[in-house]
């Protein structure tokens, strides 16, 4: 499960930090096994399991949301690129079966486009404050499966924008919400390259960004920032996030005997509606939404943040016309199914963003 995180204030960011330590793989050992033969294999059952037990409605031929552009008539979207996807963060033990139908979509896109050359990782902070988003100082991650090589011409462009500012190393290693992307990201790459020629590598590069806790004008101004960015397709887009955090050990406990708008009885499924009411948000792509839903019903979503930021995003795409997603959520697990106040739960969902057209 998730651990609970306090923020603290130091200095967490520097505009002018140079960019050449590799950043060391944290939590190896503690949240994900540091043994690469051991990790291999645990990753090697997420994904094939995650593969098996795909169903039908994540083949992308089906009806999808309604939308008030067709009337409230359901559009038929055909099957696209993936190009993004939202995935958990906790220990391996917990959320890696939920998040290995993320990186499914990963390896699809590698596989289908070509031009992919850059991932972004965006995660909240759990431990430091930041007003403003940062990027990672290093210049290689660590895991135990390889090395990811950074994305330096990516950062370069956009701290020359002057709104992003670097990550100090210690507080890069520290924070986990990166870093559990980055030995499915590797894992993805090893299993590609396997299939490759002794002469061909996958030159796929990795930018994190760590998103702080901004207010909602930042969300937008940020989200139209990287609006340009996240729609090329050289870039693939990992967003980083838990769901619910209930329990007295989260300070998070709403219960469904207080809420007079269900029938429901066990905290689990309560739970669950109260996540599935921010999911439906994310796949409508409704960044407003969202942020009433947030301030609504208070759900400890700890990436909502990255969330907002790529949701602005998307919808700026849209309206410009650059590209159309379809964003569905695949997977839906909780660490264990809380029944009393003396229980606690962390929730992991995967989504996966495609392009998509519409049947006429």
């Amino acid at each position: 499960m998730g651990n609970s995180s306090t923020k603290s204030h130091p200095k967490s960011s520097d505009s002018k930090m140079k960019t050449s330590y590799i950043r060391r793989a944290h939590h190896a050992g503690s949240w994900y096994d540091d043994d690469p033969r051991e990790l291999d294999d645990m990753l090697s059952k997420f994904l094939a399991d995650a593969s098996e037990n795909k169903s039908s409605s994540d083949a992308y031929e089906t009806e999808s949301t309604t939308d008030s552009e067709n009337n409230g008539v359901p559009n038929v979207r055909r099957a696209g690129v993936p190009r993004a996807c939202i995935s958990p963060h906790a220990g391996y033990q917990y959320s890696g079966p939920t998040a290995a139908y993320s990186f499914l979509a990963l390896k699809e896109a590698l596989l289908s486009n070509p031009l992919l050359e850059t991932v972004i990782v965006l995660h909240p902070s759990h431990h430091v404050y930041l007003d403003g988003c940062a990027l990672s100082g290093a210049k290689e991650l660590h895991t135990p499966l390889r090395n990811l090589q950074v994305g330096d011409e990516l950062r370069e462009q956009l701290l020359s924008t002057g709104k992003f500012t670097t990550m100090k190393q210690g507080v890069d290693e520290r924070e986990h919400s990166g870093e559990m992307q980055y030995p499915f990201i590797a894992k993805v790459i090893n299993d590609l390259e396997q299939n490759m020629s002794e002469h061909d590598n996958v030159t796929v590069k990795v930018l994190p960004i760590m998103i702080g806790s901004i207010k909602r004008a930042k969300e937008e101004a940020f989200g139209k920032l990287l609006s340009s960015f996240l729609s090329d397709q050289r870039i693939f887009t990992v967003i980083s996030s838990d769901f619910c955090h209930w329990g007295e050990r989260f300070s998070y406990t709403p219960h469904p005997s207080r809420d007079t708008n269900v029938s429901l009885n066990e905290v689990h499924e309560y739970i669950e509606y109260l996540d599935r009411k921010g999911m439906d948000l994310i796949a409508m792509q409704r960044p407003g939404a969202f942020a009433d839903y947030l301030r609504e019903y208070s759900n400890t979503i700890c990436g909502r943040h990255p969330i907002a930021v790529w949701l602005n995003a998307v919808a700026t795409n849209k309206e410009e016309g650059k590209e159309m997603l379809d964003v569905r959520f695949v997977k839906y697990a909780q660490s264990g199914k809380a029944v009393t106040t003396k229980d606690s739960s962390v929730s992991y969902a995967s989504a996966v963003a495609r392009l998509f057209s519409r049947d006429s």
